[in-house]
């Protein structure tokens, strides 16, 4: 993924493509002989405008709702993880001392090695036997009296609930926008910025100053849609401060 400064050379490229094309279609096609046609450019360019539009808001809903959702469910994983550690205080000292010890571990593991990772695009791997551990510690615990039993049980549904919310974050950290929906994007906001060049207009600084507002919209929404679209990775990203909140709480 790009870095803000990767980000901003993307929009002023863009920018400069626009303008570029617009002092093209200048020479290429005087505006006085392109003002001829502005009943049918411009219909055309609300059109094509107007469709673009519901396109690109549509996808910037989708890519953020998918981020949002990969945010709670991070949430939900480090919640369910603290309530395994606390759970664990009603059994016995054996069972406790190993069932808290591998939680804080898993926390430290996610926070050190499974974030950079998933920046990297890779699959964490460090913490996948933790859970596994905490499963048969749980598992193992001895027979007691009826309180352990309850917290044996309950700390069992937030494991499921915490190695549920895990398998979620790993796919969502390699799940994208298709390819095909990249190409409709990119050619759409093509399409768009030449027709608004098409259109003739007599005052020449009104028109390129259009264009460059047009272009810088569009290319800072395809920049917002490409950076959201990776939750794990980029400029804007999941942050790791629930298992931080955790692993504070566990201490």
């Amino acid at each position: 993924m790009l870095s803000l400064t990767e980000n901003a050379l993307m929009v002023v490229a863009v920018v400069g493509l626009s303008v570029a094309l617009f002092v093209l279609m200048d020479r290429v096609w005087a505006w006085d002989k392109r003002h001829q046609h502005n009943d049918v450019t411009g219909w055309q360019l609300g059109i094509l405008g107007t469709t673009y539009a519901v396109i690109l808001g549509f996808m910037l809903y989708a890519v953020w709702t998918d981020f949002d959702a990969a945010t709670q469910n991070v949430e939900m994983e480090a919640n369910s993880l603290t309530n395994v550690y606390r759970l664990a205080e009603g059994l016995p000292e054996a069972s406790r001392i190993e069932v808290q010890t591998l939680a804080r571990t898993y926390a430290q593991r996610v926070v050190e090695h499974d974030w950079p990772e998933m920046e990297q695009g890779r699959t964490p791997v460090e913490s996948v036997g933790l859970a596994s551990k905490m499963q048969h510690a749980l598992t193992s615990v001895p027979d007691g009296s009826r309180s352990v039993g309850v917290s044996q049980d309950h700390a069992m549904t937030e494991l499921s609930a915490m190695t549920t919310c895990r398998r979620t974050r790993l796919l969502e950290n390699q799940l994208s926008l298709p390819a095909v929906l990249w190409f409709v994007l990119i050619v759409g906001g093509v399409l768009t910025i030449v027709s608004s060049c098409m259109f003739g207009s007599q005052n020449r600084l009104l028109h390129g100053v259009q264009v460059v507002f047009f272009s810088l919209l569009i290319a800072l929404a395809l920049l917002a849609i490409a950076d959201i679209n990776k939750p794990f990775r980029g400029s804007v990203h999941v942050g790791n401060d629930a298992f931080v909140r955790a692993l504070e709480n566990m201490k």
